[in-house]
């Protein structure tokens, strides 16, 4: 078995334990109500099949395919068949307009796009600007071919490509809050290792039961749940997207063990009517990320017997970087220490390491940080030093070696010469029973240069004024800290992996602004 990528994993998983079931389609039932299973075995066949379909249409080494849709066995049976082929898979973020699809698309060089038929008018309208020599729909359809009659026609035989771990398997296209997204390129290497640093970081076993419920195309769904249970040899549950009534049955139903989340959607279940008599006793492992978590949310799961860890990362390093064990539940808001074979340093802009408590921009040196950016020299130079990634991200280090994520160093506010951190701000009106979301960002100011303004979704039946809100933060922050001013809105924009979009809140705040 030459191939030392992806494209071997489910060869080398069936060979170990073949009839283990790999994945579950929650979203999918049988004629008999069950959900759609597959084993390991079933889903390298099928893998092979999709891998001998591609091939015929013309895919060869090096070439990229895409997927776009939700949660479904065609995301996993794409990656492995592309990765099998020599191939680099490049999955689609489908909350995009169909303009920034193409953008992807055209960036990438993708020479077939595989798609959900839940997305179609999608596909094809980004199709029309960026045409591609072949289309292949999920459940079939006008303009492309069907998706399980390539499978079924195409022979079972496995390939014997000579895939090397420094040959990219991945482009992951980042969220683009400062500007045109941008394709993470990341080799099966950097895939593998970490895998292995979630098995270690997360402890993971055969017999987890892992539930994908937010997108496979989020590189922590894909990087720290799907691949390392499906390295472990444990399951993946799957649902199409995140909605709270599939959600808590799911894990009463399949006693799911480990699940991702970022923040709103755990904060979605803690204040859903079901939470309290919820089934969750088979939960193990609930690991947070994608923005700061605030501490009322971890002291929510607690009250129910549960530990929501926190994790950090980005596309970039795929995507593991930090965590944070149930050993260190004592350092609640911390987001821990660098991964097993990963290094994380604080620096400061002369890259000189900063003392405990003195703020920094964290930087990631190991074999998960990606080989650069996708035909973008320019970017890669600029976003690493020396074999370190430059995350961008401001924290802090105390003198125990744990790091404290503070913010995007483009969103600190420099208010009066001190600087300011919306994500402490944040986190401090979440305490506040009548916040269901909140963002807070900078806005001119004549005599201190910026201060902070919050925007606030109230929970569902509250009321409160912006001066109560604003009162309620005396004595938790510094003065100097607290919003000069609060709006309410109905929602908050979010990138298509849940993180705030902050650049569009500014725009939309100028452009307020101006009219006024």
């Amino acid at each position: 078995m030459q191939n030392e990528g992806l494209g071997s994993w489910l060869a080398r998983r069936a060979r170990l334990t073949r009839d283990a079931v790999a994945f579950v389609d929650a979203g999918a039932k049988t004629a008999d109500g069950k959900a759609v299973t597959l084993t390991y075995d079933a889903l390298h066949r099928r893998a092979m099949r999709l891998a001998r379909g591609l091939f015929a249409l013309g895919v060869l080494p090096g070439d990229r395919v895409a997927y776009l849709g939700p949660n479904h066995p065609a995301f996993l049976e794409t990656c492995f068949a592309t990765s099998m082929l020599g191939g680099v898979f490049v999955p689609l973020n489908y909350r995009l307009a169909a303009p920034e699809l193409a953008h992807v698309l055209a960036n990438s060089g993708t020479t077939v796009l595989v798609f959900a038929s839940e997305r179609a008018e999608l596909a094809h309208a980004a199709l029309e600007v960026t045409p591609l020599p072949q289309a292949i729909a999920v459940h079939g359809g006008p303009g492309a071919l069907d998706y399980e009659a390539l499978v079924a026609r195409s022979p079972e035989m496995p390939f014997d490509e000579n895939v090397a771990l420094d040959d990219p398997a991945v482009i992951m296209y980042t969220s683009g809050t400062t500007g045109r997204p941008k394709g993470a390129t990341l080799t099966h290497a950097n895939l593998t290792w970490n895998a292995v640093n979630a098995m270690i970081d997360l402890d993971l076993t055969s017999r987890d039961v892992s539930l994908a419920c937010a997108p496979l195309f989020h590189s922590a769904t894909f990087g720290m749940l799907c691949l390392p249970t499906l390295v472990k040899g444990g399951t993946v549950v799957s649902l199409p997207s995140f909605e709270l009534d599939p959600v808590f049955d799911a894990i009463a139903e399949h006693r799911v063990s480990f699940m991702f989340g970022v923040p709103t959607m755990f904060q979605s279940m803690a204040r859903s009517p079901r939470w309290a008599a919820a089934e969750l006793s088979s939960l193990r492992v609930l690991l947070c990320g994608g923005a700061p978590v605030p501490e009322s949310l971890i002291r929510d799961y607690e009250v129910r017997g549960l530990t929501l860890l926190q994790g950090y990362g980005m596309t970039e390093v795929a995507p593991g970087a930090l965590f944070l064990n149930h050993r260190a539940a004592h350092k609640v808001g911390s987001a821990g220490k660098a991964s097993f074979f990963t290094d994380v340093r604080l620096v400061r802009p002369d890259f000189t390491d900063a003392k405990p408590g003195e703020p920094g921009e964290i930087v990631v040196k190991g074999p998960n940080v990606m080989k650069g950016y996708w035909d973008d020299p320019g970017a890669t130079a600029a976003s690493m030093n020396d074999g370190w990634f430059r995350s961008g991200d401001a924290g802090v280090v105390d003198d125990e070696g744990f790091f404290y994520i503070r913010d995007r160093l483009k969103d600190v506010i420099i208010s009066g010469g001190e600087n300011v951190y919306p994500a402490e701000i944040e986190a401090a009106l979440h305490e506040h029973p009548a916040v269901h979301d909140c963002a807070v960002i900078g806005v001119p100011h004549e005599k201190w240069g910026e201060v902070g303004k919050a925007i606030v979704v109230l929970a569902p039946g509250a009321r409160v004024t912006g001066s109560d809100l604003l009162a309620s933060l005396a004595g938790k922050i510094g003065k100097y800290k607290i919003p000069a001013s609060v709006e309410f809105a109905e929602s908050l924009p979010r990138t298509g992996s849940g993180k705030l979009d902050k650049k569009a809140l500014r725009a939309a705040h100028a452009m307020h602004a101006r009219r006024s």
